[in-house]
C-alpha cells in the first residue's frame, strides 16, 4: 500500500512531498488534485506543458461513440470521467479565467453508404445492450442536423452525452491551475533517470539537478517505460497523423463531432475543424506522411464535400500511449515509492479526470477505489497466469 511521505527538510537536494514527470493533461491533473489535498508537488516536463499526445488529441469526450465490443470493462471507468468532466471544466474555467472551449452538441457516428448502415446499427445494439443511451436517425434527420454532410448519408447514431474540449486550451487552462495553486513546473527538463535506495525510489536526475521526492508518479505517456527498464510497463506509441482545416466560425461547416468509419471531425470554437487520426506502429517516428494525409483528406470529402473549399491550417503527429489491452495503468508496480499513470491509449483527455481521482486518492489515502481501482499494472500477471493455466 502507498504510504505518504512528507518532506520537510529543504537544506540538501530540491524537496517534494510528489515528484510528477509528464506535463500533460494526466501529469496535471494528477498534480493539481494533489495541490487540493494540501501536498507539494512538482512537475517535471521534457519539453513544454502539453506538447505531447496531449497536443495532438482531438479533445473527444465519447465514452459511448467509442465504446467497442469486449471493452465492457473499460466502459465504467470512462463513463465515470465522462460524467465528472463538465464539473471539471467548470472549475478550471473559474480557477484560471480561461476557456477549455466545452461544447456539448454531442456526437454523430454515420454510415455512409448502405453497406455501412448494418455495421452501425450492430454499434447501435452494442450500445443499447450496454445500457447507453443513443438515438438511431435516419440519413434524412442526420442530414438536417448537419446539412453539409453529403447527401448519401444513410443513417446515423446520436451519442448527445458524448461531448468535447479543446485539449490544448485544457492544458494551457491545467498550467494555471497547477502554478496558481503552488506547484513547482518544471518545462523543458527531461528527467534523465530514477534514483533508488534500499529498493524506493528516492529521486530523480534531470540534467541540472537531483531532487528528491516522497512519491514519484510516472505520467510520461508513451515514454514512460524508458525511465524502468528493468520493469515491464507494457506501453507502446501508436501514432496517429492529424490535421486541422480553417472553417468560418460564422458559418462552420459542422457543429457536432461526427465520425465515420475511417475519421473523425471535431469542429472546435476558433474555426479549427480537427480531422484524425491514423492508427500506426511506427514507433517514435513522428513524421507526417503522404499516405497519411491524403487517408485523412480523402475520408474527410467521402463526408463533408465542402472541406475542399477549406484552408489547411496544420498538419501534426502525436503517439498515443497504448498498453496491451488499450486500457490505461494506475497505481503501484512493485517499486516502493513509485506509482504510475499511463497507457491511456486514445482516451487520455476523456480520462485525465477519474485519472486526477485515482492516483490523488492512492497517495493521500493509500488505495483507489470505483472502477479505476481495476486497472493496475497487476492485471497483466494475472491475465498471463490464466493463460499459463489453460495451455
Amino acid at each position: 500500500m502507498t504510504k505518504i511521505i512528507k518532506m520537510t527538510d529543504h537544506n540538501a537536494a530540491r524537496r517534494f512531498d510528489v515528484a510528477i514527470i509528464g506535463g500533460g493533461i494526466i501529469g496535471l491533473s494528477v498534480g493539481r488534485s494533489l495541490l487540493k489535498r494540501g501536498l507539494s508537488v512538482g512537475v517535471f516536463e521534457r519539453g513544454v506543458v502539453g506538447s505531447g499526445a496531449t497536443r495532438a488529441a482531438s479533445g473527444m469526450l465519447a465514452a459511448t461513440a467509442e465504446v467497442e465490443p469486449g471493452e465492457d470493462d473499460l466502459l465504467p471507468l470512462t463513463l465515470a470521467s465522462q460524467d465528472l468532466w463538465h464539473g471539471f471544466a467548470k472549475e478550471l474555467e473559474a480557477e484560471t479565467g480561461l476557456s477549455v472551449d466545452y461544447r456539448a452538441e454531442g456526437t454523430m457516428v454515420v454510415a455512409l453508404s448502405r453497406d455501412e448502415v448494418d455495421r452501425l446499427r450492430f454499434r447501435h445494439q452494442l450500445q443499447t445492450r450496454l445500457g447507453l443511451k443513443t438515438d438511431w436517425l435516419p440519413g434524412s434527420a442526420a442530414r438536417e442536423r448537419e446539412p453539409g454532410l453529403r447527401p448519401n448519408v444513410a443513417g446515423a447514431i446520436l451519442c448527445e452525452q458524448d461531448h468535447q474540449v479543446d485539449a490544448r486550451l485544457v492544458a494551457a487552462a491545467l498550467k494555471a491551475a497547477f502554478e496558481a495553486a503552488g506547484g513547482a513546473l518544471f518545462e523543458n527538463t527531461a528527467v534523465i533517470s530514477l534514483e533508488r535506495s534500499g529498493g524506493r525510489v528516492t529521486g530523480l536526475l534531470t540534467e541540472a539537478e537531483r531532487v528528491e521526492a516522497g512519491t514519484f508518479v510516472l505520467a510520461a505517456g508513451a515514454w514512460s517505460p524508458q525511465l524502468v527498464p528493468d520493469l515491464q510497463i507494457p506501453v507502446r506509441p501508436l501514432r496517429g497523423q492529424s490535421m486541422a482545416l480553417r472553417m468560418d466560425p460564422r458559418m462552420p461547416a459542422l457543429t457536432h463531432v461526427v465520425w465515420t468509419e475511417q475519421i473523425h471531425m471535431a469542429p472546435k470554437g476558433d474555426g479549427r475543424l480537427v480531422i484524425g487520426a491514423t492508427v500506426e506502429e511506427r514507433g517514435f517516428d513522428q513524421r507526417n506522411t503522404a499516405g497519411g494525409v491524403f487517408a485523412l483528406l480523402e475520408a474527410a470529402r467521402q463526408a463533408l464535400p465542402s472541406m475542399e473549399d477549406l484552408a489547411i491550417d496544420e498538419i501534426w503527429a502525436g503517439f498515443r500511449p497504448t498498453s496491451l489491452d488499450d486500457a490505461p495503468i494506475f497505481g503501484e508496480v512493485g517499486i516502493d515509492g513509485l506509482v504510475v499513470a499511463t497507457g491511456h491509449h486514445r482516451n487520455g483527455i476523456l480520462l485525465a479526470p477519474v485519472s486526477a481521482r485515482a492516483i490523488s486518492d492512492l497517495i493521500a489515502e493509500g488505495q483507489m477505489s470505483g472502477p479505476e481501482a481495476a486497472f493496475t499494472l497487476q492485471r497483466f500477471s494475472r491475465n498471463t497466469s490464466r493463460l499459463n493455466e489453460g495451455a
